[in-house]
């Protein structure tokens, strides 16, 4: 089965290690005091050695190097990676080469490295342009810090995304349209702007059910702030391709559309999931989560995943679910092939939830404001 065509092949490599663990974070991500960088650049590039040679017959359209935070890799790590994957895979003429980077850890030679190692593309963490929501969210640096960090990372590279997370504490909706037009101001060609989560597991998480985070936004002001994002950032050029990423003509982030279009991708680094079809089969991989036990697998050649294929429905589904969140959305035609008929689309489009164009069905304003209600019509009739 080579449905993964569709959205292409690309590399995910996680980078565990941070200089703080944000209270809403729940991504793998860890603090510690040494790090032997050139051990983990020749294990990920053994590791790197070890997927391709699984699915050699790859092109890569990206590489994605997230964590954790990527931009307290030395430049000689980075260069390891991108060099391992080139070495493993032929690559694209246009290959994307991303790396995350906290404004902390934002330093004009470092980035000059990155430069020099092939990254050409920088996705920021900046997650407010207010100095008290900042404090608030556990943030290490000011909106001067932010605001500094963005200008070095601009000086060198033509490519940078930032981050901003709304619906948090206490917030307007006029507050949230002042800080995206500065946000606007500041974004050359790619924002991503996220609703707050309370995520299971993280400090806000148990400050929450200790009846602390007071005031986070009702569903009416979440969906309220949510309109302001799409309505400003519209107006500016900049709609969304995605439920939370907003991009100029062109400027689309494609690691990420290689997820939103269910395209296969190698997850590298501890806790890194990924898709491989292997002879036809899909299968879901995830590595061990605890940097040291990753580390000793790759080190010793053992395989690093566990891999469990995935069942024909539930493939198709996935398609679904994340082809939805995308405004170009999904071909019902790739839905039939892996065997999934939808139900109850006409009922979904007499209610204006869900739009046809020939055979291509996308979610509208408001189907996107309530997606996991429509995705569940939708999959209602499934097993």
């Amino acid at each position: 089965m080579d449905d993964w065509r569709h959205g292409g092949f690309g590399v995910y490599l996680h980078w565990p290690f941070c200089q703080a663990k944000c209270p809403y974070c729940d991504f793998n991500s860890h603090v510690t005091a040494q790090i032997d960088q050139k051990r983990w650049a020749d294990a990920y590039r053994r590791d790197i050695a070890r997927v391709a040679a699984l699915v050699p017959d790859r092109i890569v359209r990206s590489i994605f190097i997230g964590g954790g935070t990527p931009s307290l890799m030395q430049p000689d790590t980075v260069a390891a990676v991108v060099d391992a994957v080139r070495g493993g895979w032929p690559t694209a003429n246009d290959l994307e080469v991303t790396l995350e980077a906290n404004p902390t850890s934002v330093e004009a030679g470092r980035f000059r490295g990155y430069r020099d190692a092939g990254v050409n593309r920088v996705s920021m963490g900046i997650q407010a342009l207010d100095d008290h929501a900042l404090r608030r969210l556990g943030r290490m640096h000011s909106v001067a810090e932010a605001r500094a960090a963005f200008d070095v990372a601009r000086a060198h590279f033509e490519r940078v995304s930032f981050d901003l997370i709304y619906a948090r504490q206490d917030q307007s909706a006029a507050e949230w349209k002042r800080e995206l037009h500065e946000a606007l101001s500041m974004a050359v060609d790619h924002l991503s702007l996220y609703q707050l989560t309370i995520e299971d597991g993280t400090p806000f998480a148990a400050r929450l059910a200790a009846g602390g985070l007071r005031g986070l936004p009702d569903q009416d002001l979440s969906a309220d702030l949510y309109e302001v994002t799409q309505e400003v950032c519209s107006a500016a050029g900049m709609d969304a391709y995605e439920v939370s990423n907003h991009a100029r003509p062109g400027a689309m982030s494609q690691h990420n559309l290689i997820y939103w279009r269910c395209g296969d991708w190698a997850g590298v680094g501890p806790g890194a999931h990924g898709r491989l079809t292997i002879a036809g089969e899909r299968c879901a991989t995830v590595a061990p989560s605890a940097p040291g036990a990753w580390l000793a697998r790759a080190e010793a050649g053992i395989d690093v995943d566990s891999s469990e294929p995935l069942a024909r429905p539930d493939a198709a589904a996935e398609v679904l679910m994340m082809g939805l969140r995308l405004s170009e959305g999904v071909d019902l035609r790739r839905l039939r092939t892996l065997g999934l008929e939808v139900a109850g689309l006409q009922e979904l489009v007499d209610d204006g939830l869900i739009a046809l164009d020939g055979s291509r069905m996308t979610a509208s304003a408001r189907g996107r404001l309530i997606l996991n209600s429509v995705l569940r019509r939708l999959l209602s009739d499934q097993p």
